[in-house]
């Protein structure tokens, strides 16, 4: 049977093409000529969404669907590779030729300049797909998350998840310092800090989502505006428990669909919350002052979760 002339089939037949391929197949086959880069380039927006995570600090990449059943794993390497290597083929990647290397869950790229060439690889996804990315930013080493997470911002590129350890050091706060200002392309927020009373946040806009780890953030919180909030402080009680709550019921945290607090000092048996003890909480449907939402509690073990819902 002769070859398919792919890029001669009508345009509409050809994004449906693009549209029934895998993430894989998608990038190795945007290897074979500038050609097909192009037209994949042209029909990016016919195919499917995904989210990037990256892994900045080892510098490898993991591209998958949104369900994640389709993925796609990219590792990055510096130096060169043996182009003897009958498995090594070289490919034009973002405007440069690098070694590649196929492995069964994906494929490996080596670069002569490192980290040039781990952006260099996000921005030949972004020609391909239409990406969110995901990255945990952990304790040490700010220098290396610097770059990259200032060059995506700078690109206004959205951010499906951002994960950061804070620990107070001036490299971190700068580093917060610019997700902080750009929240607004950010779905969601893991803040890990450690137990630090002067790592405290500057927000001016909260993202959708927000997960906190250290109790030296509840009073900036009390002016959340996240649809889902999860806290997760060993030091939380029963008293700071019903002031979230007392909180809530007077309108704040208007945009509030779930609520979960975890911690250590919520007690069956202690301070009263909303006037009850916590195990009275439990099934129970609160109503907020003015009428316009319920919020349905459910109690566990050192933990409690509030459903939201809005009659408006």
């Amino acid at each position: 049977m002769p070859p398919l002339p792919l890029l001669r089939l009508p345009r509409l037949v050809l994004c449906e093409v693009f549209k029934s391929l895998s993430i894989g197949e998608k990038i190795k086959l945007s290897f074979c000529s500038k050609k097909v880069s192009i037209q994949i380039n042209n029909a990016q927006f016919y195919s499917q969404k995904v989210i990037v995570d990256l892994d900045i600090l080892n510098q490898n990449i993991r591209v998958h669907s949104e369900n994640n059943k389709d993925t796609f794993e990219i590792y990055t390497y510096p130096g060169s590779w043996n182009s003897h290597n009958s498995n090594t083929h070289q490919y034009p990647i973002a405007g440069c030729s690098a070694p590649v290397i196929t492995t069964p869950t994906g494929i490996k790229i080596f670069w002569k300049n490192y980290p040039e060439g781990f952006l260099s690889v996000i921005q030949y996804l972004l020609k391909i797909f239409q990406c969110k990315f995901s990255t945990h930013i952990r304790l040490y080493n700010s220098d290396i998350y610097q770059p990259v997470i200032s060059e995506l911002f700078h690109l206004q590129l959205e951010f499906k998840k951002i994960t950061i350890s804070l620990n107070g050091s001036e490299q971190r706060n700068l580093l917060w310092s610019k997700i902080a200002s750009n929240l607004g392309l950010v779905e969601e927020l893991r803040i890990i800090s450690v137990e630090n009373p002067h790592v405290r946040p500057v927000v001016t806009y909260w993202p959708e989502k927000i997960s906190v780890t250290s109790f030296y953030w509840f009073q900036s919180l009390l002016a959340c505006t996240c649809t889902r909030i999860t806290l997760d402080w060993l030091h939380l009680d029963n008293k700071d428990l019903d002031e979230i709550l007392r909180k809530w019921k007077a309108g704040g945290f208007p945009n509030l669909e779930h609520l979960k607090i975890d911690g250590q000092g919520i007690k069956i048996i202690g301070t009263t919350i909303l006037e009850m003890h916590l195990w009275e909480l439990a099934g129970m449907v609160i109503q907020t002052d003015d009428g316009s939402k319920n919020g349905t509690i459910r109690i566990d073990t050192g933990s409690i979760e509030m459903s939201v819902t809005s009659f408006h």
